[in-house]
């Protein structure tokens, strides 16, 4: 019973992103399927600019900024330990 309500559940899930997704397509007036989408990746083109300019940039900004204080953080701590900087390439 319960492995059937997953599976019912499963398929009312993809036919309705199906319909969901159709919709767009089935609103071309004259059947023109290409520029429908055109149309629709314009429009939505903008909002991924805004987007990647105000999520995704910021976000790469913070991680390479909290990267570089470790580095720096661990740079120093390797300063105090040895008395001196190590600028060649080690493996460890």
């Amino acid at each position: 019973m319960r492995m059937k309500n997953k599976k019912l559940v499963s398929l009312v899930c993809a036919l309705s992103i199906a319909a969901i997704s159709t919709v767009p397509v089935l609103a071309a007036p004259t059947g023109n399927v290409s520029g429908v989408i055109e149309q629709t990746w314009s429009s939505a083109a903008a909002q991924i600019k805004t987007v990647v300019n105000n999520v995704v940039f910021p976000a790469l900004d913070m991680i390479l900024a909290i990267l570089l204080f470790v580095k720096i953080g661990g740079l120093y701590m390797d300063y105090r330990k040895h008395g001196q900087l190590e600028w060649s390439a080690t493996r460890s």
